[in-house]
């Protein structure tokens, strides 16, 4: 029997491939009463997740994600493999950009427990993000720069012209960003503020590591913030769909796939 994180993972992932879904369906194919994924589709209701329907859930409508708080508690263990395998990508002399996000978060603390305090080399990250500087400053050996600006508690970030033109102050090796969706137009995300600062980042950085699950493939958000053909690198946990695999050749990105540990 499926446990209770792995049934709610599995409704989110039904809900990418459709719009709703039958609480008597998700029961029948978790074999589990339909009790048990009423009160899971309560409970995500709650967190933001999904909207509960009559007799089933729905996907969120376009415009609205959850709060950062909630979006850290899911799929822990694919960001912590997404962002173990992109500290390959990066060397411990470089200065990098760091958006906000859970995954971006969860690079921040494996870069920080990969870096020995008495380390003679020093990397540089610019954030935007608290909870980025935050993991950040577990290591003595990154010197971290905290962004000014408006500060918002669904991102735990800040935003808006003052974080732009500082970021705009710096060079960076590269920026390290997430997002909100992806599709073959390009990477997608919610707040407005958010966007801009992953656009400056990249205006700013000589190449882009995009680090999203694969929940993020195929979903729209309000804004489009680049195209594909704008990203160096794609860090991910599955192989996307064809007709995005196809664009994402296209367009000269380099996809790597972290899978499940091996047993």
């Amino acid at each position: 029997m499926l446990k209770k994180a792995e049934r709610h993972e599995r409704i989110l992932l039904e809900l990418k491939a459709r719009p709703t879904v039958r609480i008597s369906e998700l029961a029948e194919e978790f074999g589990v009463t339909t009790e048990t994924v009423r009160r899971d589709v309560d409970e995500m209701s709650r967190k933001g997740l999904v909207d509960r329907t009559y007799g089933g859930a729905a996907v969120t409508p376009l415009g609205s994600e959850p709060t950062y708080d909630v979006r850290e508690r899911v799929f822990r263990d694919e960001r912590t493999r997404i962002a173990k395998y992109a500290l390959s990508m990066v060397k411990f002399d470089e200065v990098l950009m760091v958006d906000a996000g859970s995954t971006t978060t969860e690079f921040a603390s494996q870069l920080a427990a990969s870096i020995s305090d008495n380390s003679p080399e020093k990397i540089t990250v610019i954030t935007n993000s608290i909870s980025v500087a935050r993991a950040l400053g577990a290591s003595k050996s990154i010197r971290t720069v905290l962004c000014p600006g408006d500060y918002t508690n669904h991102d735990a970030a800040v935003s808006g012209p003052a974080t732009l033109a500082y970021l705009r102050q710096f060079h960076a090796n590269a920026a390290i960003i997430g997002a909100g969706g992806v599709t073959t137009e390009g990477i997608t995300d919610v707040s407005s503020g958010g966007c801009w600062v992953k656009r400056t980042m990249l205006e700013r950085a000589d190449r882009l590591i995009l680090l999203a699950d694969r929940r993020k493939f195929g979903v729209n958000q309000t804004e489009v913030v680049c195209g594909l053909d704008q990203i160096d690198d794609l860090v991910t946990d599955q192989e996307p769909s064809q007709d995005l695999s196809n664009t994402l050749v296209s367009a000269n990105v380099r996809v790597s796939v972290v899978g499940d540990p091996a047993p």
